[in-house]
């Protein structure tokens, strides 16, 4: 999201700029983005051209000499030749990058379509020469083409246990690794050769051999008994991944769209294994006794005191009462050590301009990159195990609230809506970094 591919980018527009003082990539696009928004109408409003693709990433380049920034500014184009020239045009209005200073020039427009016709002629000579040289084949001939790479698809028979398994086992670096024999061939069937199956709810001796070689994938059931297997495959071979079909479907019955949204999806096996570890248990509560009372009748000079003495008793019983509810606690706020805060810079800076969102564990290391219009999806699907998101965005208080149920520790992006002080997590933005 937010790209545009050079082939279908028609103009590039070449910017030098120069500024009185020392800032980051970062200021350099937040002051194009935000100097121009409101300028040239809705129809022009630069981020929405980015992000239905019709204005490519914004790539700047940035050297400081003698405290002082100078860099190019490169924007990839597929608007017509009037459009492209009032976004340039817009460019030049840049006065100040934070506190400084700046002067933006636009040095030249390149239509990047010329030298594509002169390729095109000189490829299109080529092609003609061969289809003139070359027999052309007929329609049967295509037709056993496809039939035969359909049969060279077929299920095959793996390792010593001969377990039912795809044709790119043995040469994949990466291995999908499923529950039965009907679920290897619904991967076949939509493109996954390298796919193989346990053949049982046990783990075989040809898994636990592979899963030193290669990287693993465990694609599950999305039911209890993909949950078991899970942790049965995690506690006897090297797990890599862990992936498992929508709530309440089997592998061998999800269509293609599922397959691969599953396997976006797909999850480290130690965060697969605390949610397992999470899952509620089913708990038995005991019969109560019933205690039976005989209550003797007191003499009738008593009553007053008997009812004096069981009022007395009432209260007492009533004002050591245990409360319901206890007061919640406030919790602390992680703190922002040095290596974190240049990681979550670096990651942001890669961020700029892609709309997309990083999902990192304690070791910082990246679990998943989606784009940031299914950021919170995502982190409800994770539930626990995140430890922060980095995010080409601004935070607001949705997924400031999804960071709280999820014990997520920092939140990172561009701008926020929300003041550090209103939110139980710690909250950063490019100024912060």
């Amino acid at each position: 999201m937010g790209k545009i591919s050079p082939v279908s980018a028609k103009y590039i527009v070449h910017s030098s700029i120069n500024i009185d003082g020392t800032v980051d990539r970062p200021d350099v696009i937040g002051a194009i983005f935000g100097q121009t928004e409101g300028l040239l109408g809705a129809d022009l409003e630069l981020r929405e051209l980015q992000r239905s693709g019709r204005i490519g990433r914004i790539e700047v380049n940035t050297d400081i000499k003698q405290g002082k920034t100078e860099g190019t500014i490169i924007i990839p184009s597929s608007l017509d030749k009037e459009e492209t020239v009032i976004i340039a045009a817009a460019l030049e209005t840049i006065q100040r990058i934070g506190p400084c200073n700046a002067k933006v020039r636009v040095e030249k427009i390149e239509d990047i379509r010329i030298s594509k016709r002169l390729f095109v002629i000189e490829r299109a000579k080529e092609l003609l020469k061969t289809l003139q040289d070359d027999v052309l084949p007929d329609s049967q001939e295509i037709t056993d083409e496809v039939a035969h790479s359909v049969r060279v698809m077929a299920i095959t028979e793996y390792g010593k246990d001969r377990l039912p398994a795809g044709p790119g086992v043995e040469d994949s670096e990466e291995v999908i690794v499923v529950e039965g024999r009907a679920d290897v061939i619904c991967l076949l069937k939509n493109g996954f050769k390298n796919v193989i199956a346990l053949n049982g709810t046990s783990v075989p001796q040809t898994i636990i051999d592979l899963s030193k070689e290669k990287v693993i994938t465990l694609f599950v059931d999305g039911d209890r008994g993909g949950d078991l297997i899970i942790k049965e495959a995690m506690a006897v071979a090297e797990i890599d991944f862990v992936v498992k079909a929508p709530d309440g479907k089997e592998v061998e019955e999800i269509t293609k769209k599922e397959i691969h949204k599953a396997l976006r999806g797909k999850v480290a096996a130690e965060q697969a294994k605390m949610e397992i570890k999470d899952l509620p248990k089913r708990t038995t509560i005991a019969p109560v006794k019933k205690t039976s009372y005989v209550t003797k009748p007191l003499p009738v000079s008593n009553t007053r005191q008997a009812s004096a003495s069981n009022y007395q008793q009432r209260r007492t019983s009533s004002s050591t009462r245990v409360p319901l509810r206890t007061p919640v606690k406030s919790e602390k706020k992680a703190s922002l050590a040095p290596d974190q805060k240049e990681k979550f810079k670096q990651l942001l800076d890669d961020l700029v301009g892609t709309r997309g969102a990083y999902i990192l564990d304690e070791k910082l290391n990246i679990l998943g990159k989606v784009p940031t219009t299914e950021l919170e999806a995502t982190m409800k699907s994770m539930s626990t195990g995140l430890f922060a998101v980095v995010f080409d965005g601004e935070i607001t208080k949705d997924i400031v609230s999804r960071a709280e149920r999820t014990k997520t520790q920092f939140v990172v992006a561009m701008e926020s809506k929300i003041k550090p002080i209103d939110a139980k997590v710690t909250l950063l933005t490019s100024k912060d970094l």
